[in-house]
């Protein structure tokens, strides 16, 4: 039995990089289901997320907040 978390990762051009620096904010969501929300204004950038899964063995939450000087 693997007891290893197991972490989704994606790929981001640097193109969709640039796009989203400088003060762009989004909204994202995820079919576990999850929500995710990052913004920033100046030097500061916030992110924040909620998760959730359900499975035979229960309901599993889980959430997050960071804060980021550049």
């Amino acid at each position: 039995m693997n007891l290893v978390p197991q972490v989704a990762t994606a790929e981001i051009s640097d193109a969709d990089l640039d796009s989203i620096s400088g003060g762009q904010a989004g909204v994202g969501a995820a079919a576990n289901p999850g929500l995710g929300v990052h913004a920033e204004a100046g030097d500061i950038g916030v992110t924040a997320g909620l998760g959730a899964s359900v499975s035979p063995e229960g309901l599993s939450a889980v959430g997050g907040l960071a804060v980021a000087q550049y």
